[in-house]
């Protein structure tokens, strides 16, 4: 069950409506790095929570309060086409500056180009779900795996990148409300990394590592768990770091680097089948070759 306020989550205000802007806004609602992606990435992951119920609640509080970060965000969109061509006139005007100085336009030529037309178009100056590109969120990139470690470092991956946005968002713009707006936004990020990050810490942290911890290791082909794979042909080893020698983070093994050869076949399929519509020569069988030994 959930319920709303009238009032936004945190003020949004523009003194200088940006139709350009508002399309860079686009990103932040429905791009990849975009608020509707952990939204629902951590609806589900909280709908799907086994175990300690305290981490569903945390869960469910932030996927709250992103939809409050999705409502600013279109608000701010909308504000920012306040002032936007939405007629064949206004945008004449804006394209052809003859045209423009006898109609009294003075909006300049790339306002009408940096537009997205279904600003116009669709939505009557208004966001809608979708990227600076007008590509609709299609939830590809929306990670509940059950595994609550493996969810929440896909959560700080998720509010890196949403705040890395954020702050170039911040730089793309002198409007002292849309700075303001930002901001805030960037400090939820900064709280939302390190939230996680806690949860992380709580679950064991790197000792709790690999994921998922519950798979017996006897199991896995250990000779290989920790060693940096070389797969530069001439065998020259990378670059050395933590990464390739010494203790692993988990504390479970040392890294190490060797310059790797294929251990596996060369793969040689069967012939394709007589109703598969290939090639006649597709169907015969290849002939046999006499291993050298």
């Amino acid at each position: 069950m959930y319920y709303f306020d009238k009032r936004l989550q945190y003020p949004v205000e523009v003194a200088s409506p940006d139709p350009i802007f508002a399309r860079q806004l686009q990103q932040a609602i429905g791009g990849v790095e975009g608020e509707i992606r952990v939204c629902l990435q951590y609806f589900f992951q909280a709908w799907g929570a086994r175990g300690p119920a305290k981490y569903r609640d945390v869960l469910l509080n932030t996927a709250t309060e992103e939809i409050s970060h999705i409502e600013m965000l279109a608000t701010a969109v909308a504000l920012n086409l306040e002032d936007a061509p939405a007629t064949l006139q206004e945008s004449a005007a804006t394209a052809n500056p003859i045209v423009g100085a006898v109609l009294g336009g003075e909006r300049p030529r790339h306002i009408v180009e940096g537009m997205l037309h279904r600003h116009v178009l669709s939505t009557g100056m208004a966001a809608f779900p979708a990227n600076c590109d007008g590509v609709p969120f299609d939830c590809s990139h929306v990670y509940a795996s059950g595994n609550i470690a493996a969810d929440m470092y896909a959560n700080v991956a998720a509010e890196s990148t949403g705040r890395t946005l954020a702050v170039r968002l911040f730089n793309a713009t002198a409007d002292e409300g849309m700075q303001k707006m930002l901001s805030y936004l960037i400090a939820r990020d900064t709280m939302h990394q390190q939230q996680w990050l806690a949860v992380i810490e709580e679950l064991g942290g790197t000792a709790a590592l690999p994921i998922p911890n519950s798979f017996d290791r006897t199991k896995e082909a250990q000779e290989f768990a920790y060693m940096f794979m070389g797969t530069e042909r001439n065998g020259m080893p990378v670059a050395p770091g933590a990464y390739s020698e010494g203790p692993s983070p988990d504390g479970k093994g040392t890294f190490e680097f060797r310059a790797f050869e294929p251990l596996g076949q060369e793969p040689v399929l069967g012939p394709a089948r007589p109703d598969s519509a290939a090639q006649a020569e597709q169907m015969a069988e290849p002939p046999v070759t006499n291993a050298i030994t």
